[in-house]
């Protein structure tokens, strides 16, 4: 169970630094009715995450392959292939990025953001976390580490529990520590969501650069 951690915690880490969803938390605890949106995105987020590493690591445990110590070739033409996905995603978020002199905008989806309640968050969340492509590409290389490392079912849940956890703290933890200290966070919030909206397309392509790198790598010591 130990390998398998050390293989996925890289891919939930990616997941969890996504500036998108941060700064749509952000946006939802600042609006109107944010206590209660912010909630239902945060429930999106974590039900979208569960169901993508779930539903990849079932597909990937009915590939055949040659044990937990064997190679691994279906897993390796799956990684490698990923990490080019991953690679040229990062190449687009690079080319991005808003121009000299030109200020970062944010997608027309969020300017929706302050007018939502709970269902269509929770909606928006889950679709952030199990339909964005970045987290998907992700969400199957997770699935194919897990599949591929014969666990038994108690150790499945374990791996697959240190995953959400740490995928989606970055959400968890601004929509908790504002319900819990408003007054004290509003400052901070606002300060971190305009470091990431100017930032975003420069952070995901470093993170997309590195993911994409790690997986090409697991791919190939796969063979």
């Amino acid at each position: 169970m130990g390998p398998v951690i050390g293989q996925i915690l890289p891919l939930a880490i990616g997941i969890a630094i996504s500036p998108m969803p941060i700064i749509a938390a952000i946006l939802m605890i600042m609006s109107t009715k944010g206590r209660t949106t912010s909630l239902g995105f945060l429930l999106g987020w974590v039900l979208g995450i569960i169901t993508a590493v779930i539903a990849f690591t079932l597909l990937s445990s009915l590939l055949p392959d040659g044990g937990p110590t064997g190679p691994q070739p279906i897993k390796g033409v799956i990684q490698l292939v990923l990490g080019v996905l991953l690679l040229l995603l990062a190449v687009r978020q690079w080319r991005s990025r808003p121009k000299p002199g030109h200020a970062a905008t944010l997608p027309k989806w969020m300017q929706a953001i302050d007018t939502m309640r709970f269902l269509p968050a929770a909606g928006l969340g889950f679709a952030l976390a199990a339909i964005n492509p970045k987290n998907l590409l992700l969400a199957v290389s997770t699935g194919a580490s897990i599949g591929a490392g014969a666990l038994d079912p108690a150790g499945t849940v374990v791996v697959i529990a240190v995953f959400v956890v740490i995928a989606s703290a970055t959400v968890v933890v601004p929509v908790v520590g504002y319900a819990v200290a408003a007054d004290r966070l509003s400052g901070a919030l606002a300060s971190l969501r305009e470091w990431l909206t100017r930032e975003n397309a420069a952070i995901m392509a470093i993170v997309l650069l590195v993911l994409g790198a790690a997986v090409i790598g697991k791919g190939i010591g796969s063979f």
